[in-house]
């Protein structure tokens, strides 16, 4: 795929956990009755995001385990994981059980978090080096993906392994696929040469376009075959006829949701607030520029926009 539409357009829809805290709403019920809709209209995917502390928020593998148990069909994803914080053969067992669960259902999307100073507080109470991050989060991986094998595994480097056999293996063999989250220089390569999708929250279409060309190309170069890479993308839609309603909405969900400044936050967040034909335009151009999968962060009625949404897959990202 040089750019050109995906056979299948999927698409994604991210619970509100932050959200739900935020709103000091914690329940489960809710959250899993929303998972439960959205596989009754027709998503493909759900997602959960990850931090221990920095946006407190459920814990992702553990309620993805409770949506898998409330699911038949949709995908279950993490958006994203960040497997630093994690010792990787936990994380291994984790995610293994939970894609025998779900029957093979699990997408790890992954990152190696902001550099801000909650992130970096977040690393030390975890007792995990902020520094080299995307180095542990590599090799952490490899020896998931290792233990995955169910064969015994040997393996002297962060972490000391001697004849270690995991079980249960996953439901797929060689454990589920792992998405790179990012748009900078490193992770573009990290994708292309190591995951099997890339993950970014944004840019703007064209140059997502550009960036997923770029990914492929480095797979290519790795030996690899580019159409094994899924070219995602996280985006965060509010739907209102009034775009500048919508716009203070998203400015103000944005400044809660992460401490910061909307203006600097969309400029790494792709976001979008407009009516539903707008919004239809806006998902089909990260399609058009090669997107096989798209998640989205609703910002407003989560019932309501669920519908909406629904409404407009007919012939989304078709030829």
């Amino acid at each position: 795929m040089n750019g050109r539409k995906s056979s299948r357009l999927r698409i994604g829809y991210l619970l509100p956990t932050r959200e739900r805290v935020m709103a000091g709403v914690p329940e489960t019920a809710g959250l899993l009755a929303l998972a439960e809709r959205a596989e009754t209209l027709g998503y493909d995917s759900v997602w959960v995001g990850d931090s221990l502390l920095a946006r407190p928020r459920h814990e992702p593998l553990t309620l993805l385990a409770g949506v898998a148990a409330r699911t038949r069909r949709v995908r279950l994803g993490t958006a994203v994981l960040l497997p630093a914080l994690r010792n990787p053969v936990l994380l291994a067992h984790q995610a293994a059980t939970l894609d025998r669960m779900s029957e093979g259902r699990l997408i790890l999307g992954v990152g190696v978090a902001t550099d801000v100073p909650s992130v970096r507080d977040e690393f030390e109470a975890a007792g995990v080096p902020f520094e080299k991050r995307g180095a542990r989060m590599l090799e952490g991986l490899r020896l998931c993906r290792a233990l995955w094998s169910g064969e015994p595994v040997d393996w002297d480097g962060r972490w000391r392994v001697k004849q270690g056999s995991l079980g249960p293996t996953p439901h797929r063999p060689g454990g589920p696929p792992i998405w790179g989250g990012g748009s900078a220089g490193a992770a573009l390569q990290r994708a292309g040469r190591h995951f099997d999708g890339w993950f970014p929250t944004g840019p703007d279409a064209a140059t997502w376009g550009e960036q997923w060309r770029e990914v492929r190309a480095v797979a290519a170069a790795a030996g690899r075959d580019p159409d094994d890479v899924t070219g995602a993308v996280y985006l965060t839609l509010a739907i209102d006829d009034d775009e500048a309603a919508g716009n203070a909405r998203i400015d103000a969900y944005l400044e809660r949701y992460y401490g910061a400044p909307a203006t600097m936050l969309r400029r790494r967040q792709a976001c979008l607030a407009g009516s539903a034909s707008a919004a239809r335009d806006w998902i089909e151009s990260y399609a058009e520029a090669g997107a096989g999968h798209i998640v989205l962060r609703l910002v407003g009625d989560h019932h309501a926009l669920l519908d909406t949404v629904a409404q407009l897959r007919p012939g989304l990202g078709e030829e």
